[in-house]
């Protein structure tokens, strides 16, 4: 099993330092007092201002026509891929890819679409390995027709596709006819970290998403960009599966905001990973993935501690993390500070200690 929440213990402390997930943000002050003065109206019928400035700025953000306000960023996956693909399509992702290892099942549930899992380290496949996985259309295979990356790469330790990878797995699918998808969940986070613009990031990809509740601090909602076209079917496909909303515009404000206040500060988030990192991997025994962006991934089986343990020991200290892929994860975000992680890394050596 890829991931496994915390056990629910209710003898328990409250949780002062939550590492789980960076969807465990909540609104600030100021971003609720947006939400609360947002203009409002129908977004079913295109009569939401907030909703539709937010789609109108998000999709001139990655340079697409157009774009469309979901409840979430796995809806913004499942119904691109149902607007690409048809009945017993292929989509090419790597083996650990949200849409593969995190969405329940729902591209081939809903779709009848078959995922063919391409491998790579830290989350990544090459151009080389998507090129051999091509094959030549005919009768006997399914039809190969989108390949999606995610940008960053979760399980892959937060990990950024490189631009020149991205440009070359856009030039192998267009000369193979295939549609290219981006799995934005972090995208935002790449962008800082790496310093080129979500316009530059997505070129070339058919489609693309921003998760806002995540990293951004937004209580709801992704936007899902791309052609026109596009975004027309991905209505249908909303209203198929009854994501349509009335006065969005109250959720959709705190987008705009996390647009406007909280994506430089996403560099802090980031330094406060490294530092975390960086006090882990002084302590004897604990092994660590040097982060990219938010997420440090380690293991302290070399202290004589299993990482399941090691868990639970830090929840009744009131630091709440998540085992992933045999590892634990530690994801920072604006609601965790700098004193924090040094008090976590106080904790975890504490711990090893008592091993």
């Amino acid at each position: 099993m890829l991931y496994t929440p915390p056990p629910i213990d209710p003898k328990a402390p409250p949780v002062r330092i939550n590492l789980l997930s960076d969807t465990q943000t909540k609104p600030t002050a100021a971003m609720r007092d947006a939400m609360a003065r947002a203009e409002v109206g129908d977004e079913q019928v295109g009569d939401d201002p907030t909703v539709n400035a937010l789609c109108e700025r998000v999709a001139a953000l990655m340079g697409k026509e157009a774009a469309v306000y979901m409840p979430s960023g796995t809806m913004c996956n499942v119904t691109a891929t149902l607007v690409h693909c048809r009945p017993g399509d292929e989509i090419l992702a790597h083996e650990t890819a949200h849409i593969i290892a995190r969405e329940g099942g729902a591209h081939a549930a809903i779709g009848g679409f078959q995922v063919t899992q391409l491998k790579g380290p830290d989350g990544q496949f090459t151009p080389e390995t998507f090129r051999k996985a091509l094959h030549p259309r005919t009768r006997y295979q399914p039809p190969q027709t989108v390949v999606s990356v995610e940008q960053t790469a979760n399980i892959g330790g937060g990990t950024i596709w490189k631009k020149a990878v991205l440009d070359e797995i856009v030039a192998i699918a267009k000369q193979h006819g295939l549609v290219t998808h981006m799995d934005g969940a972090r995208l935002l986070n790449a962008t800082v970290a790496s310093g080129i613009s979500p316009r530059d990031m997505t070129a070339g990809w058919d489609s693309a998403w921003i998760d806002f509740s995540k990293g951004l601090g937004a209580p709801i909602g992704g936007v899902l960009a791309g052609s026109r076209a596009f975004i027309d079917a991905v209505w249908q496909w909303k209203q198929r599966l009854g994501g349509s909303m009335r006065q969005a515009g109250i959720c959709a404000a705190a987008c705009i905001y996390a647009l406007d206040h909280h994506v430089d500060r996403l560099a802090d988030d980031h330094a406060n990973a490294r530092a975390l990192a960086r006090g882990l991997s002084q302590i004897p025994g604990v092994e660590v993935q040097e982060p990219e962006t938010n997420l440090v991934f380690f293991k302290p089986d070399g202290a004589g501690i299993a990482g399941d343990k090691m868990v639970a020991a830090l929840r009744q200290r009131g630091v709440t993390l998540a085992m992933m892929d045999g590892r634990i994860r530690a994801c920072t975000h604006l609601d965790v500070n700098a004193a924090q992680i040094e008090e976590t890394i106080g904790y975890v050596r504490e711990i090893v200690r008592g091993a």
